[in-house]
């Protein structure tokens, strides 16, 4: 008799991966859920709730049946002549094939299943027969064993241990040893077996905390109550979260401040602790005195405190500590946590003062001693190249003031690399660089363009504060692109080790969000050339020479349009309209947006299916024809004396009229205004298509029209090939 009742499974384990913690109970809870469903154990209003702490992955579905539903089945035995005698009774070879694959007994009555369950069709060939019944369902635990051992398959593991057995021969995989399995169907067990472990009932607790030693499971839905009430557990990962999150915020307002966000490592104290209990630690003021990203920085990574800032976003020497026990005392645990977190900050002040002995510039010379890529040269050589870049851009966009500003910035850029503080701390390269120039002195266009070049790092991260800073960003950017780009490091479907997307969707960025009057394609050929001009000190163990790839701007540029294409779909806009604009290739792509926007007002004019589709058929004849047409048309110009038709000498002079209008608007930048005067068009279009073969005998005739339609096309797609736009 199949039963509906809730499920209930948990994998009680060593402590997890407390950064993937998330991600494996989700993943979990998905392929269980997916695999009961596939197999018809779940009714339609079946849901799914997962549960995750340090110690277990757990996951309750609702509205589970206790075995599943039948299945229709139909299995194509043999051709009616095999399977049946000539007075129509299942022969010996019928029988046999319905025991071997149906399951029948011998003792079977074939007579009474040929009769109720097997009928004759035709195949094409012959007539054959078919058996059709419902075969019966499966029960719960054949099908939970299957499903949880799939789930623990797919789980997204970077690396699984190996582990033996209580038996001592036995090895099983996993991200970590496994100590218990629960598996309840309402308050019934089912036995099923994974990772060398029975499921029954019983469960732990908090390690130190709680009430029990053993939970007893009462059934599947008490087991987030009784691990809460009983085992002093929070068992929901977002509940733990949200829970954590609430005592941060109130801790924090005691002493009117509010703790840093950060919700990676929110997510990992999540991850860590079973039942949170937040606690405010302090340490001297006088570390306040190293820069506070420093601070703020060794306090998460290392410790994963949470500091508090006060109302203007400034370190305070207090903390918040998320601590895994509630003791009556918390002195001793927040005394600890305080001891443990000063030598972390010794550390980080020492650093910083021995770092300031040295000025900035002192340690340039030593780039020219640390490997960049053993095919691209050194750390020096490479920033020779993104000065000479930085200089370029400098010079254009700002003459030689901007110039100087940006070379200068430029050679700083990558010093921070050789200071104490970015050796221990990566993670600040660029924003020591720019507490060290300021303390040698030098000015905040320099010193904010040292911390921002790297900018942005991110998906949605900020752009350079400043122009120097664009300057050195966007050389810092293109001397990567081309230089990996150059030596063949090109990004394959997941892969991109150098993160060459997201250096060029800066580019992107900068030059649309900052309205840079810069070409692409002289920006990447401009560079490729500087940088080819600069000797590199290949490593030793460099293979061939130091030259990039002749093919390398092209490459670069077509990756650039790649991701600008995925870039603006994201911004809202269609592949169509997209495709419209980035097909010639606009080289000012701060102009990009503006022509977008010219195209879909023009997509919304009645005419524009019909335009579109009239420039469609143009770029058609002109492509299928180009061959049969036998000349170079490039150049060419239009012979009014050889326009014989009227339709065509009307089309013609509606051209010469909106020319020089439409070149205005191009010039200008007015895309919209360009993109409606091509309405006034359509009825000269429609007329020539209408009245005049383009493919004439006349040779001369034909040339002629093909050269006007050639001139019509670029009229028409000035500002976007609008012929994308057509369905």
């Amino acid at each position: 008799m199949t039963t509906t009742k809730n499920l209930l499974v948990e994998l009680f384990v060593e402590e997890l991966p407390p950064k993937s913690l998330e991600k494996l109970s989700e993943a979990f809870g998905a392929e269980v859920f997916r695999g009961l469903k596939l197999n018809d154990f779940l009714l339609e209003g079946a849901k799914l709730t997962t549960f995750a702490s340090p110690r277990r992955l757990g996951l309750h579905i609702t509205e589970v049946r206790s075995v599943s539903l039948p299945k229709a089945r139909r299995v194509k035995l043999m051709p009616v002549s095999v399977g049946l005698s000539a007075d129509g009774k299942p022969t010996p070879a019928l029988m046999k094939k319905l025991q071997q694959s149906l399951g029948y007994h011998a003792e079977a009555d074939f007579a009474a299943i040929v009769s109720e369950r097997v009928t004759k069709e035709n195949d094409g060939k012959t007539e054959v027969l078919v058996h059709e019944d419902l075969a019966a369902g499966t029960t719960l635990v054949i099908r939970l064993e299957g499903a949880i051992q799939d789930a623990l398959e797919k789980l997204p593991i970077a690396k699984v241990m190996t582990y033996q057995l209580a038996d001592g021969w036995s090895s099983v995989k996993f991200v970590r040893p496994a100590h218990g399995l629960v598996a309840l169907h309402g308050s019934e067990i089912v036995p099923v077996s994974v990772l060398g472990l029975t499921a029954g009932r019983e469960t732990q607790g908090h390690r130190f905390e709680a009430n029990v030693a053993k939970l007893v499971l009462k059934d599947a839905d008490s087991y987030a109550q009784q691990l809460e009430t009983e085992g002093a557990v929070i068992a929901s990962f977002t509940a733990r979260r949200s829970e954590i999150a609430k005592q941060l915020a109130a801790a924090a307002a005691k002493e009117d401040l509010k703790p840093i966000e950060d919700d990676a490592l929110l997510d990992e104290v999540t991850g860590l602790v079973e039942r949170p209990n937040v606690l405010i630690g302090k340490f001297e003021a006088e570390f306040l005195e190293v820069p506070q990203e420093c601070l703020i920085l060794t306090m998460k990574a290392n410790q994963k405190y949470f500091p508090l800032l006060d109302a203007q976003g400034k370190l305070t020497n207090k903390f918040l500590i998320v601590s895994n026990i509630t003791p009556k005392d918390a002195s001793l645990v927040i005394g600890g946590n305080e001891r443990v977190v000063r030598p972390r900050l010794a550390d980080a002040k020492f650093f910083f003062d021995q770092d300031r002995k040295k000025p900035l510039d002192s340690r340039v010379l030593g780039l020219s001693k640390v490997v960049y890529h053993n095919k691209l040269g050194m750390q020096g050589d490479r920033v020779e190249r993104v000065q000479a870049i930085a200089r370029v851009i400098g010079q254009q966009l700002g003459g030689e003031v901007l110039s100087l500003q940006a070379d200068q910035a430029a050679l700083l850029a990558k010093a921070d690399l050789l200071t104490d503080m970015v050796g221990e701390f990566p993670e600040l390269q660029g924003i020591m660089g720019r507490y060290y120039a300021k303390h040698d002195g030098l000015s905040d266009d320099i010193a904010f363009a040292i911390e921002d070049h790297y900018k942005p790092r991110f998906a949605g991260d900020e752009l350079p504060r400043n122009m120097v800073g664009i300057c050195v960003a966007l050389a810092d950017k293109l001397e990567t692109l081309l230089g990996m780009f150059g030596i063949g490091e090109i990004p394959t479907g997941d892969q991109d080790r150098f993160a060459l997307r997201r250096h060029a969707l800066g580019v992107i960025r900068m030059l649309i969000e900052k309205d840079l009057s810069l070409s692409i394609d002289t920006l990447v050929r401009d560079s490729f050339d500087l940088m080819s001009s600069i000797t590199m000190t290949l490593g030793p163990n460099a293979k061939g020479t130091n030259a990039l790839h002749k093919d390398t701007p092209v490459s670069v540029l077509n990756f650039i349009y790649e991701r600008l294409s995925g870039f603006l779909r994201e911004q809202g806009y269609s592949s169509q309209e997209v495709d419209a604009v980035l097909s010639l290739r606009p080289q000012r792509l701060a102009e990009v947006t503006k022509r977008l926007a010219a195209v879909r007002a023009f997509a919304a004019l009645s005419v524009a299916k019909d335009l579109a589709a009239a420039n469609k058929r143009v770029q058609n004849i002109m492509r299928k024809n180009r061959e049969e047409i036998g000349a170079d048309l490039t150049d060419a110009t239009v012979k009014p004396a050889l326009l014989n038709e009227a339709a065509e000498r009307d089309l013609y002079q509606a051209m010469q009229d909106i020319t020089p209008f439409a070149q205005s608007c191009l010039t200008r930048g007015d895309y919209g205004q360009n993109l409606k005067a091509l309405a006034t068009l359509k009825p000269f279009i429609d007329e020539f298509f209408e009245k005049v073969m383009v493919m004439c005998e006349d040779k001369d005739l034909r040339l002629n029209r093909a050269v006007l339609l050639q001139q019509l096309a670029k009229l028409m797609n000035q500002v976007a090939d609008i012929s994308k736009l057509a369905a």
